[in-house]
């Protein structure tokens, strides 16, 4: 499996959803960085099952324990290696699925892959479980970009048809950016939550799902990060960011809505502003020609509804080669949205200072 990612700083995750427990290995980290252990656990817990009505009610405390890299709290230059517990695993829910696979997960794609050797149990190692180890990584990143100068966060910009406000591309601050950080369901617009909430509710008691889109901006990034024509920001971004299990699109800037602007409305204008050059609006995203401009860096990604449902679903069964009905027992996030957020925060994050390290800038 392809799970290794970066060039300057590496991550490598291990583990699966109801194995021992899950973990990752990051190397390339500067020495001298002192990280605080309590805002480690802090993100952790904003992507930790259990938290709320609207998630999994399986219970993870996705305690991070440093086994290297480390010492008095500061890194070493030595990878650094977590390891996250799984402390509350029903694997009988699973029994099923190595000859019935579900609807929407990778259970029949993975044994095709793999001659029928994957774990299913949860999704073994397709598990939105191993964000865990991927959301820690990227919190570590977070601190020592912040001591550069640069803010990354995010809101929930939809659940279903509830759109929050969008990010103004020129106006984003970093204290808008840690004010929402706190909030389960965070959001520029609080008034949304009780709709998105709704819409949640809604879905689950028809033993259904429902997806949304997540908006991230980093702020603080200078000109000049980014590597054509395929190391560019966008390509290194997408590349950790569709690592989210649930992640099916995304977008930068404008995005798609480029398509229907003419050049004139599409084109960021320069201007000299306090002797720094910016751009009068901001629809390429902070990125041009796979570069940062200097700009707020601005993303959405989309989010699929659960695959996981209460319903009946069509199916096959692999082992007598006819068609089947599966019903999916065990706990399940009729939304996922709100947990993902921190997690594409955090791969964010990652590609910022993996890219930032290779042109010595970290």
């Amino acid at each position: 499996m392809a799970s290794m990612w970066g060039n300057s700083i590496k991550i490598s995750i291990f583990g699966e959803s109801h194995g021992m427990g899950v973990g990752v290995v990051i190397d390339g980290l500067p020495a001298g960085e002192k990280l605080d252990v309590e805002q480690l656990r802090f993100e952790m817990n904003r992507r930790a099952p259990g938290n709320d009505p609207t998630a999994t009610p399986r219970k993870e405390a996705d305690e991070p324990e440093i086994c290297s890299g480390l010492l008095e709290g500061v890194t070493t230059g030595a990878p650094l290696c977590c390891v996250i517990e799984n402390a509350n695993v029903r694997s009988v829910d699973y029994e099923r699925l190595s000859r019935l696979p579900r609807p929407g997960h990778a259970d029949y794609t993975g044994a095709v892959r793999f001659g029928g050797w994957n774990d299913v149990r949860g999704g073994g190692h397709f598990s939105g479980r191993l964000t865990a180890p991927l959301t820690f990584a990227g919190a570590v990143c977070k601190q020592i970009l912040a001591r550069r100068g640069i803010t990354i966060g995010g809101h929930i910009l939809a659940i279903g048809t509830v759109y929050d406000h969008a990010f103004d591309p020129m106006r984003i601050y970093p204290e808008r950016l840690e004010s929402i950080r706190g909030h389960y369901f965070a959001l520029l617009n609080a008034e949304c939550e009780q709709q998105m909430r709704a819409v949640i509710a809604e879905a689950q008691e028809d033993g259904d799902s429902v997806g949304g889109i997540v908006e991230v901006a980093a702020v603080g990034v200078p000109a000049g990060i980014g590597t054509p024509m395929f190391g560019g920001v966008e390509n290194v971004i997408s590349s950790i960011v569709f690592g989210v299990p649930a992640v099916k699109g995304i977008e930068f800037g404008a995005g798609f809505n480029v398509a229907r602007m003419r050049g004139s409305e599409c084109n960021d204008p320069y201007t000299i502003e306090h002797d720094k050059v910016v751009t009068t609006q901001n629809n390429c995203g902070g990125i041009l020609g796979g570069i940062t401009t200097g700009m707020p860096i601005v993303l959405r990604a989309a989010i699929k509804p659960t695959p996981s449902i209460a319903q009946k679903q069509h199916t096959v069964d692999l082992r007598e080669k006819r068609d089947a009905l599966l019903t999916i027992n065990g706990r399940h996030d009729p939304c996922i949205v709100p947990r993902a957020l921190p997690a594409i925060e955090a791969a964010v994050a990652l590609a910022i200072a993996d890219m930032m390290s290779e042109t010595g800038r970290l």
